[in-house]
Protein backbone atom coordinates (compact mmCIF):
# COMPACT_ATOMS: atom_id res chain seq x y z
CA UNK A 1 0.00 0.00 0.00
CA UNK A 2 1.52 3.36 -0.96
CA UNK A 3 1.80 6.25 1.50
CA UNK A 4 -1.34 8.03 0.32
CA UNK A 5 -3.49 4.90 0.13
CA UNK A 6 -4.90 5.41 3.64
CA UNK A 7 -6.03 8.90 2.72
CA UNK A 8 -7.68 7.58 -0.47
CA UNK A 9 -9.67 5.08 1.60
CA UNK A 10 -10.84 7.82 3.96
CA UNK A 11 -11.78 10.03 1.01
CA UNK A 12 -13.96 7.25 -0.41
CA UNK A 13 -15.54 6.59 2.99
CA UNK A 14 -16.26 10.11 4.16
CA UNK A 15 -15.72 13.80 3.89
CA UNK A 16 -12.51 15.69 3.19
CA UNK A 17 -12.64 16.87 6.82
CA UNK A 18 -12.47 13.26 8.01
CA UNK A 19 -9.35 12.77 5.89
CA UNK A 20 -7.73 15.86 7.37
CA UNK A 21 -8.64 14.79 10.89
CA UNK A 22 -7.31 11.26 10.28
CA UNK A 23 -4.06 12.74 8.94
CA UNK A 24 -3.80 14.98 12.01
CA UNK A 25 -4.31 11.94 14.28
CA UNK A 26 -1.65 9.97 12.43
CA UNK A 27 0.80 12.89 12.63
CA UNK A 28 0.14 13.35 16.37
CA UNK A 29 0.61 9.63 17.03
CA UNK A 30 3.82 9.57 14.98
CA UNK A 31 5.13 12.55 16.94
CA UNK A 32 4.30 10.93 20.29
CA UNK A 33 5.78 7.55 19.34
CA UNK A 34 8.96 9.15 17.97
CA UNK A 35 9.36 11.37 21.04
CA UNK A 36 8.88 8.37 23.34
CA UNK A 37 11.45 6.33 21.40
CA UNK A 38 14.02 9.14 21.36
CA UNK A 39 13.42 9.88 25.05
CA UNK A 40 13.75 6.21 25.99
CA UNK A 41 17.07 5.90 24.15
CA UNK A 42 18.36 9.09 25.80
CA UNK A 43 17.34 7.86 29.27
CA UNK A 44 19.08 4.53 28.69
CA UNK A 45 22.27 6.26 27.53
CA UNK A 46 22.17 8.77 30.39
CA UNK A 47 21.25 6.46 33.28
CA UNK A 48 21.73 2.85 32.19
CA UNK A 49 18.11 2.02 33.01
CA UNK A 50 14.95 2.06 30.93
CA UNK A 51 12.54 4.97 30.76
CA UNK A 52 9.94 2.86 32.58
CA UNK A 53 12.39 2.17 35.39
CA UNK A 54 13.22 5.87 35.66
CA UNK A 55 9.50 6.72 35.65
CA UNK A 56 8.85 4.29 38.54
CA UNK A 57 11.91 5.53 40.47
CA UNK A 58 10.64 9.10 40.21
CA UNK A 59 7.30 7.97 41.62
CA UNK A 60 9.05 6.24 44.52
CA UNK A 61 11.21 9.31 45.18
CA UNK A 62 8.01 11.26 45.87
CA UNK A 63 6.80 8.69 48.40
CA UNK A 64 7.23 4.97 49.06
CA UNK A 65 4.47 2.77 47.68
CA UNK A 66 2.37 0.85 50.20
CA UNK A 67 2.07 -1.92 47.60
CA UNK A 68 2.78 -2.71 43.96
CA UNK A 69 -0.94 -2.14 43.29
CA UNK A 70 -0.69 1.39 44.69
CA UNK A 71 2.38 2.01 42.54
CA UNK A 72 0.45 0.73 39.50
CA UNK A 73 -2.27 3.31 40.21
CA UNK A 74 0.30 6.08 40.58
CA UNK A 75 2.01 5.17 37.31
CA UNK A 76 -1.32 4.53 35.55
CA UNK A 77 -0.04 1.11 34.46
CA UNK A 78 -1.11 -2.49 34.95
CA UNK A 79 0.10 -4.18 38.15
CA UNK A 80 2.01 -6.94 36.30
CA UNK A 81 4.04 -4.37 34.32
CA UNK A 82 4.90 -2.43 37.47
CA UNK A 83 5.87 -5.64 39.26
CA UNK A 84 8.32 -6.51 36.46
CA UNK A 85 9.89 -3.04 36.56
CA UNK A 86 10.12 -3.07 40.37
CA UNK A 87 11.84 -6.48 40.26
CA UNK A 88 14.46 -5.05 37.88
CA UNK A 89 14.98 -2.00 40.10
CA UNK A 90 15.36 -4.22 43.18
CA UNK A 91 17.84 -6.46 41.34
CA UNK A 92 19.96 -3.38 40.55
CA UNK A 93 19.77 -2.08 44.12
CA UNK A 94 17.83 1.03 43.10
CA UNK A 95 14.65 0.06 44.98
CA UNK A 96 13.84 -2.26 47.88
CA UNK A 97 10.84 -4.28 48.97
CA UNK A 98 10.06 -4.66 52.67
CA UNK A 99 7.09 -5.95 54.65
CA UNK A 100 4.64 -3.20 55.52
CA UNK A 101 4.78 -1.92 59.09
CA UNK A 102 1.00 -2.19 59.47
CA UNK A 103 0.41 -5.38 57.42
CA UNK A 104 3.27 -7.88 57.10
CA UNK A 105 1.44 -9.64 54.23
CA UNK A 106 1.86 -6.55 52.06
CA UNK A 107 5.23 -5.54 50.58
CA UNK A 108 6.08 -1.84 50.46
CA UNK A 109 8.37 -0.53 47.74
CA UNK A 110 10.94 2.17 48.50
CA UNK A 111 13.69 3.90 46.60
CA UNK A 112 17.22 3.21 47.90
CA UNK A 113 20.05 5.70 48.35
CA UNK A 114 21.55 4.38 45.08
CA UNK A 115 18.22 5.05 43.35
CA UNK A 116 18.11 8.61 44.71
CA UNK A 117 21.66 9.20 43.54
CA UNK A 118 20.82 7.98 40.05
CA UNK A 119 17.87 10.40 39.94
CA UNK A 120 20.04 13.41 40.82
CA UNK A 121 21.48 13.76 37.33
CA UNK A 122 18.60 12.24 35.37
CA UNK A 123 16.21 14.27 33.23
CA UNK A 124 12.52 13.49 33.74
CA UNK A 125 11.33 10.76 31.37
CA UNK A 126 8.80 11.78 28.74
CA UNK A 127 6.24 9.51 30.44
CA UNK A 128 6.30 11.86 33.46
CA UNK A 129 5.72 14.86 31.22
CA UNK A 130 2.85 13.00 29.52
CA UNK A 131 1.13 12.24 32.85
CA UNK A 132 1.59 15.87 33.92
CA UNK A 133 0.21 17.12 30.59
CA UNK A 134 -2.85 14.89 30.88
CA UNK A 135 -3.46 16.26 34.38
CA UNK A 136 -3.45 19.83 32.98
CA UNK A 137 -5.95 19.09 30.21
CA UNK A 138 -9.66 19.60 30.88
CA UNK A 139 -11.36 16.39 32.07
CA UNK A 140 -13.68 16.36 29.04
CA UNK A 141 -10.70 16.46 26.69
CA UNK A 142 -8.95 13.60 28.52
CA UNK A 143 -12.16 11.55 28.46
CA UNK A 144 -12.61 12.20 24.73
CA UNK A 145 -8.99 11.26 24.07
CA UNK A 146 -9.37 8.05 26.11
CA UNK A 147 -12.56 7.13 24.26
CA UNK A 148 -11.09 7.89 20.87
CA UNK A 149 -7.90 5.92 21.45
CA UNK A 150 -9.87 2.97 22.88
CA UNK A 151 -12.13 3.04 19.81
CA UNK A 152 -9.07 3.11 17.54
CA UNK A 153 -7.56 0.10 19.34
CA UNK A 154 -10.90 -1.74 19.01
CA UNK A 155 -11.15 -0.99 15.29
CA UNK A 156 -7.58 -2.20 14.83
CA UNK A 157 -8.37 -5.40 16.75
CA UNK A 158 -5.68 -4.79 19.36
CA UNK A 159 -7.79 -3.86 22.39
CA UNK A 160 -6.93 -7.16 24.11
CA UNK A 161 -3.16 -6.57 24.04
CA UNK A 162 -1.75 -5.80 27.50
CA UNK A 163 -0.97 -2.13 28.07
CA UNK A 164 2.56 -2.16 29.46
CA UNK A 165 5.10 0.60 29.95
CA UNK A 166 6.37 2.28 26.80
CA UNK A 167 9.39 0.48 25.33
CA UNK A 168 9.85 -1.82 28.32
CA UNK A 169 10.69 -5.39 27.33
CA UNK A 170 8.50 -7.60 29.48
CA UNK A 171 10.58 -10.71 29.05
CA UNK A 172 14.15 -11.50 29.92
CA UNK A 173 16.57 -8.61 30.22
CA UNK A 174 15.90 -4.88 30.49
CA UNK A 175 14.41 -3.24 27.47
Amino acid sequence: MHAGAGRDIFRCMGSHTNTEAASAVMDALRTLVRALRVSTLAVERETGISGAQLFVLRQLAGAPARSVNELAERTRTHQSSVSTVVSRLVARGLAARAPSGDDARRMEVRITDAGRELLLGASPPLQSRMVDALARLPAAQVEALAGGLAALAREMGIEELPASFFYEDEGGEDG
